[in-house]
């Protein structure tokens, strides 16, 4: 989320009745790190991080979310990889209740690298890929996507999700052209899968939130809305 997902900011969102608060993303193998160290270059900080540094970075970052806060909900780290390997360690912290897998970032070093979004384009990799991190991994396991990516089925990749065993369908709902979420998407998957969806885009207050639930997601997410470091309404009352 623009970089600023983090321990700090995730503690400071707690009050607002998340029940889950989401790391990252970070790069998770050598290739996506490379990929991130190029983007570096484009004045983008958050996608630089060293991916043997990873364990030890997350649970400090746990540590500072938790220690001395009531809010009990799930921790979730969102990872890149080209592999699904690098992900089970994390998968297997204590501290880490949802590992989730990113095939959302659009950023070309990072989709010719093989990670990010271009999972999407190959559902059969996709599809092996999140059933080793949910078969050799501890914690439950999620999926972001994007939708409406040219040349993506989104209801294939929806089912290949559900079919994988991932517990979580984290859509970016995003809607070319348009400053709302694709709802119409939303619903879709929803009659096509059983998976718990979550869904995400255009999200900055009730009404919307409220949009898209009645759309079918299970759950929403919020991210630029809350960017500034305060939510201009509670999820308390969704």
């Amino acid at each position: 989320m623009a970089g600023i997902s983090h321990g700090r900011f995730c503690r400071k969102m707690s009050s607002y009745g998340f029940d889950m608060l989401t790391l990252g993303g970070y790069s998770a193998d050598d290739i996506s790190a490379e990929a991130g160290r190029k983007i570096l270059q484009r004045g983008r900080p958050e996608f630089d991080f060293e991916p043997s540094q990873l364990p030890s970075h997350i649970e400090e970052e746990v540590k500072v979310i938790r220690d001395g806060n009531p809010w009990d909900g799930l921790v979730s780290v969102n990872l890149r990889a080209v592999s699904p390997e690098p992900l089970i360690p994390i998968s297997k912290l204590d501290c880490v209740d949802v590992v989730e897998i990113n095939a959302h970032c659009r950023q070309p070093e990072l989709v010719e690298s093989g990670c990010g979004q271009s999972l999407l384009r190959n559902p059969e990799r996709l599809h092996e890929f999140i059933s080793h991190v949910v078969k050799k991994g501890r914690s439950k396991v999620s999926v972001k996507v994007r939708a409406n990516v040219p040349g993506v089925d989104d209801l294939e990749i929806a089912r290949a999700i559900e079919d994988s065993g991932a517990d979580y369908l984290h859509i970016d709902a995003m809607k070319p052209g348009y400053n709302t979420a694709d709802y119409e998407l939303v619903h879709s998957i929803r009659n096509a899968t059983d998976i718990f969806i979550i869904g995400n885009n255009s999200i900055v207050d009730m009404e919307s939130a409220r949009n898209m639930r009645a759309a079918g997601a299970d759950g929403i997410s919020i991210a630029r809305a809350a960017m500034s470091g305060i939510l201009k309404f509670d999820l308390k009352d969704l």
